[in-house]
């Protein structure tokens, strides 16, 4: 079970927009991530390697949680709005909830749900 004070820092940490350092710095070594009902990606260096990816694409980012959080044992749930605008001048606009478990003060699986309909950038 999460810390607090840990749970605070990490999503201090992606709203600052440091998504990919969140990720070395928050989940375990052999973390799980998993879009909707996609399969599941492992690994913490594939998941920082594939949001740097990501994030070159974009010209800004604003990430914020939307309290409260839920915490429950090991299990934290976090509703997430981040707003992309990428380097060709659309804009996408997500909003998610992020399911995790964490193991001690890192996160060993996650699972994200959003329509994936709001992926498709718009222009702005």
């Amino acid at each position: 079970m999460p810390e607090s004070e840990t749970l605070e820092r990490f999503i201090a940490r992606v709203e600052e927009n440091a998504h990919a350092e969140a990720i070395e710095e928050f989940y375990t070594a052999g973390a799980s991530m998993q879009e909707n009902q996609s399969s599941p990606r492992v690994g913490r260096d594939l998941h920082a390697a594939n949001e740097r990816k990501v994030l070159s694409r974009a010209k800004t980012l604003t990430s914020k949680c939307v309290r409260p959080v839920f915490v429950n044992g090991d299990r934290v749930v976090i509703r997430w709005i981040f707003r992309f605008e990428w380097l060709d001048g659309t804009v996408t606009h997500v909003e998610e909830v992020a399911c995790q478990r964490w193991e001690g003060e890192r996160i060993a699986e996650e699972t994200f749900f959003y329509d994936p309909a709001q992926r498709v950038p718009r222009k702005p």
